[in-house]
């Protein structure tokens, strides 16, 4: 279907700037709303994942052409955002790394590299490899993620039309259907939308799972910049309850490390935040619980 020409877009060319644009606009509304359906299935993937990325496996993205592209955009925002370590995002390009500023001939056929990639980031069975292919034929994301559930890891497959092929090779097959483009076979629109956000959707709730969000707060980015130190104090202040100067003191005695700072916050020094957090596997809400009921314990 990704492929197929709809006849309601035949003279797409000889329409006005504005009929076209909210052609284009509808097209993109609908194809958001065309995940709804495959909720279930995002969730299973979910959680099957967690044990895995618990026990300090990767999250890593196979495609070619747009699908990796959009990919690699959300791969790299889990670090600054999450402070997900970089080292546990690998990519599977079909192509290599210079295909994600440009077209590489034949790079999707290419079946070997996908095998060899595999082979060569050393996939196993702590890892979550997820592919992305709109038309879910792609030889080189078929290839990869065949390799890497062969080699053990949790597969996932993301594809826009129902049956393809994808859905059969990986253990999660996610389906979102999102019907002819408006210039056909574009796979870049409607498609890429709905990768887009797919991949946000999976990884934002695998973050929120493993601690990394809090009260729907980012207590775990990085405060790179005066920005995000402001948004860094402001949190700590909204969860510790405390003034601005004492947010500010007890992040800086936390090495601006947003969930250690508000442990301080609470009357801990610095190390025993760390252990606190280390005790709780980074989840703030567990180490939050576990120093009240050190406090209403009797002496």
């Amino acid at each position: 279907m990704t492929e197929h020409a709809d006849p309601r877009f035949r003279a797409l060319d000889s329409w006005d700037s504005l009929t076209a644009m909210r052609a284009i606009w509808e097209s993109q509304i609908a194809a958001v709303a065309s995940i709804g359906p495959a909720l279930p299935t995002l969730a299973d993937l979910v959680e099957a994942a967690l044990p895995r990325l618990r026990a300090g496996g990767r999250l890593v993205y196979a495609g070619a052409g747009t699908s990796i592209r959009i990919a690699v955009q959300d791969g790299t925002e889990l670090g600054p955002t999450f402070n997900w370590p970089e080292e546990r995002v690998h990519y599977l390009i079909a192509g290599g790394r210079a295909a994600l500023s440009r077209g590489i001939e034949g790079a999707e056929d290419d079946t070997q590299d996908a095998h060899l990639q595999v082979a060569k980031a050393g996939i196993g069975a702590d890892d979550v490899v997820i592919g992305l292919a709109a038309s879910g034929r792609t030889p080189f994301t078929l290839a990869a993620v065949e390799a890497a559930r062969m080699a053990g890891a949790l597969t996932a497959g993301i594809s826009c039309n129902r049956g393809a092929a994808l859905q059969g090779v990986a253990e999660h097959g996610v389906v979102i259907e999102t019907g002819a483009e408006v210039v056909a076979g574009s796979t870049r629109m409607k498609a890429a939308t709905a990768q887009k956000v797919v991949l946000n959707m999976i990884s934002t709730q695998l973050m929120v799972r493993l601690g990394h969000v809090h009260d729907g707060l980012m207590v775990d980015m990085r405060p790179q910049n005066q920005k995000l130190r402001i948004r860094a104090r402001d949190m700590v202040m909204q969860i510790a309850g405390v003034s601005a100067e004492a947010a500010q003191s007890a992040l800086e005695q936390a090495g601006w490390r947003v969930k250690a700072a508000i442990l301080v916050a609470h009357g801990l020094d610095a190390e025993r935040a760390r252990q606190e957090l280390a005790a709780a596997d980074g989840v703030l809400r567990a180490a939050l619980a576990g120093i009240r009921a050190d406090d209403d314990a009797p002496s």
